[in-house]
């Protein structure tokens, strides 16, 4: 699998960009956790305006073999969500670090324990 080198992940399989001048970051599953899921068809996520707290549940990822919690990996106020993941949820599948991401975030707090890609890589290896 390809974790690209720019993003930082959680040990729950999220990943997340970093943050641009307005401090808003993007937060998506990785590849590990949508092959793991196998194929997503439906998928619910915090609503605009929210705040998400590092670590909590902010929605659910469904798919042909179970029901996953999606947890967020930074705590701060939900500035976006992808649409177009809601009304296709096989983006999460098909293009997880690109067209599959699933909501944007302005973080007002980040976790010391997010993982580089080379780290969780090694991670999601044992």
């Amino acid at each position: 699998m390809n974790n690209p080198q720019q993003l930082r992940y959680s040990k729950e399989h999220e990943w997340l960009s970093a943050a641009g001048e307005d401090g808003v970051s993007t937060v998506g599953i990785t590849e590990f956790a949508a092959n793991s899921l196998g194929d997503v068809v439906f998928v619910q996520l915090p609503e605009v305006g929210t705040t998400v707290a590092a670590g909590e549940t902010c929605g659910e990822l469904e798919s042909t073999k179970s029901v996953s919690d999606l947890y967020a990996p930074v705590t701060g106020e939900v500035t976006e969500i992808n649409e177009d993941v809601v009304n296709d949820p096989a983006l999460v599948n098909s293009a997880p670090f690109e067209g599959g991401w699933l909501f944007k975030v302005r973080v007002t707090d980040e976790p010391d324990q997010l993982l580089s890609a080379d780290e969780y890589t090694a991670f999601t290896e044992n």
